[in-house]
């Protein structure tokens, strides 16, 4: 199946989940009516109540050093202009009492989804809704550990998070425009609370929005795809910081980053695969990450990376 199918199902105006890699090389499309022996959960945009558990993950976190050396490949490649942000991920090994249908039940998040016995993910970000004739993007860019005095006004301040935050929303203006018309941003740099295991995370998010017509539906395949790899999760430009990434990361980031959604037949709505774990060879692998731009502190992205490896 590829993206085309997507535009033949949207059409039939024929309802579907859609999972997608972080290349859009892979894509598994599951019609609704077909959900049931698919051995597939998901959620899509639950306005939950968080629920307390007290799951918490094991954490063997790349050694810093090792990262360190691939956070200055990164910083070298800014300062050469080849990228101005990029998304830098690195895996987590992790233990954990619960198998993937006991973490994805326990998992507290907006947008959830377990494929088999091979991966979840608990996200809290979107990637675009589609209702209407309009289209929606809500691009996340900025964590600070809520517990921290004055967290909020804090991360609002901050001028590295203020730059990697205007850089994405200017990238995800750009994106919006290839598949949209009259894109503008409706809402700049907001707050949101995450539960996080044993903290509290602020994100920081902004809401992009642009008019694709009544016809979308049948289009929905090609929208999908001229958006991919999603822009939160990659960097900008685009082209030149996924080659960087595909040079420095290290391993396959696989589904990891990619996006999942459901087209009902009216809407679609879908959100960015981030914390995430995979499981490989019987244990458990905990992929995560966080933008570094030119003004980046390494051991502050470290730190983020590893806050960001947590069973909410």
């Amino acid at each position: 199946m590829n993206f085309d199918t997507l535009n033949s199902l949207g059409k039939e105006r024929e309802p579907f989940l859609f999972i997608c890699d972080y290349k859009a090389h892979k894509l598994i499309i599951i019609p609704l009516k077909d959900l049931e022996n698919s051995d597939v959960e998901f959620c899509i945009n639950q306005d939950y109540k968080s629920i307390l558990h007290n799951n918490f993950l094991t954490k063997e976190a790349v050694d810093f050093n090792e990262y360190k050396k691939k956070f200055d490949y990164v910083v070298e490649k800014i300062q050469n202009g080849d990228t101005y942000l990029l998304n830098l991920t690195q895996p987590t090994k992790i233990e954990t009492q619960l198998n993937l249908k006991e973490i994805y039940n326990c998992a507290n998040a907006h947008y959830k989804l377990r494929y088999k016995d091979e991966f979840v993910c608990f996200s809290p970000e979107s990637f675009v809704n589609i209702e209407g004739s309009h289209i929606h993007t809500y691009p996340m860019k900025g964590t600070i550990d809520a517990a921290q005095k004055n967290a909020k006004e804090k991360i609002l301040s901050d001028a590295k998070e203020m730059a990697e935050h205007i850089m994405v929303v200017d990238l995800l203006r750009n994106d919006l425009s290839i598949v949209a018309h009259d894109v503008n941003v409706e809402k700049f740099r907001y707050i949101t609370e995450i539960e996080a295991g044993e903290k509290k995370l602020l994100h920081v998010s902004s809401h992009i929005s642009g008019v694709v017509g009544d016809d979308w539906h049948e289009r929905v395949g090609d929208i999908l795809k001229n958006l991919l790899p999603a822009g939160s999760i990659s960097g900008t430009p685009k082209r030149s910081t996924v080659e960087i990434i595909d040079n420095i990361e290290g391993y396959d980031r696989g589904f990891f980053s990619g996006v999942f959604g459901v087209y009902d037949g009216e809407t679609l709505d879908s959100g960015v695969m981030i914390r995430f774990i995979q499981k490989d060879k019987g244990s458990y692998i905990y992929k995560s990450g966080g933008g570094i731009t030119l003004d980046s502190d390494a051991k502050l992205e470290y730190n983020e990376l590893i806050d960001k490896v947590y069973l909410p």
